[in-house]
């Protein structure tokens, strides 16, 4: 299958698993929506970066967001600003992210096989061979949500889960309802780019640990959705693909301008949450869940909904995770920041190790 034709459908069947998934769960709990915040303007650097939630002295979360850009955008980007000569760019790209839903190009028509799925998934009388057949007349889906099943953030057994039927054995309906999701949003991020080669890679590393993540501070520290958290912190990664495609396609429209990383990082950090927001309102997601989008983008936890944290204190341990991986943070300074953050000592270490779980030896204290 051609790789824009691929990505195109995986896109689109995101869109399948949060229609269906919000219809089932009785829509998202119906948090008191926080006031919006205007959407910042490029170039605009002042105060907090849009979408990132400063700690309490604001520098930790920044500096884990920068390293998160260099390692996307290969870049050593500090405080990103919009070029000379690429004004244009940041505009059509400001002008894009309002219509982001209705692009067909963005957006298209669906598969017809998840909805089926997903039904089957939140259905208590679907027999698990049922929902194993289900999968399995899939392949791309089934190997993908294998990978993920034998991942060390999901795996509960020694020995590798290496077919559907043992999967839905192992992890059972809730296990399964949980990979769903991540296993069909996976191949969106598999973008063809001739410049910046890492950021397919480097954005789905992230938007999975953060889901992760953002599923188990819901369930352990905010008493909010789990699987709703998880969807949110993915779908903030398909914000940011949405970004970066847009960005990319105009450069292309420019040729002869070189597409600038600083103005990728800034664009990103201000519209990821505003694209996510056009696709989820496009979805007739519930109020509460377009609330928790909106709550990225402001500066406190405080200012914001149990479901709201849940995916913030996510995102930024993904980043966090995804930055000790190549050794620019050490364990101890990121539990540092999850701290100052707002995150509970003993939950904070408990989800970092479940993002990071080969920190458990550098971790343990002597007794």
């Amino acid at each position: 299958m051609d790789t824009p034709v691929a990505v195109s459908m995986a896109v689109a069947t995101l869109a399948a698993v949060a229609a269906i998934v919000v219809a089932l769960r009785g829509r998202a709990r119906a948090d008191s929506p926080a006031p919006r915040t205007p959407s910042a303007t490029p170039g605009d650097t002042s105060g907090a970066t849009p979408g990132i939630a400063p700690d309490a002295s604001g520098s930790g979360t920044r500096d884990a967001w920068t390293a998160l850009h260099r390692l996307a955008l290969s870049s050593p980007l500090a405080e990103p600003q919009v070029p000379p000569d690429h004004e244009g760019v940041a505009k059509q790209v400001a002008n894009d992210v309002a219509t982001a839903a209705t692009q067909a190009k963005y957006m298209p028509r669906r598969p017809l096989l998840l909805p089926q799925l997903l039904r089957a998934v939140n259905d208590a009388d679907t027999s698990r061979r049922e929902l194993a057949g289900i999968i399995a007349r899939d392949p791309a889906l089934a190997a993908d949500l294998l990978r993920l099943a034998n991942s060390p953030y999901y795996r509960i057994t020694e020995k590798p889960i290496e077919s559907i039927d043992r999967a839905v054995a192992v992890l059972g309906t809730e296990g399964i309802r949980k990979l769903v999701a991540a296993a069909v949003l996976q191949p969106v991020f598999r973008v063809r780019t001739g410049h910046f080669a890492k950021f397919p890679d480097t954005t789905w590393d992230h938007a999975f640990r953060s889901g992760v993540a953002a599923e188990t501070f819901a369930a352990i520290v905010d008493d909010s959705d789990p699987f709703a958290a998880q969807l949110l912190a993915l779908l903030l990664g398909l914000g940011a693909i949405i970004v970066f495609r847009m960005a990319m396609d105009r450069y292309v429209e420019r040729g002869g301008l070189t597409p600038s990383p600083d103005l990728i990082a800034l664009l990103i950090d201000t519209h990821a949450p505003r694209a996510a927001h056009a696709v989820a309102e496009s979805w007739d997601l519930s109020a509460g869940v377009l609330a928790a989008i909106d709550e990225q983008r402001v500066a406190t936890t405080d200012a914001r909904s149990p479901l709201g944290r849940s995916v913030a204190l996510g995102r930024l341990t993904g980043a966090l995770a995804v930055v000790r991986g190549a050794g620019g943070i050490t364990d101890e300074a990121a539990l540092a920041t999850l701290r100052a953050a707002g995150t509970p000592d003993r939950e904070s270490e408990r989800i970092w190790l479940r993002l990071v779980p080969e920190s458990a030896a550098a971790l343990q204290k002597p007794t």
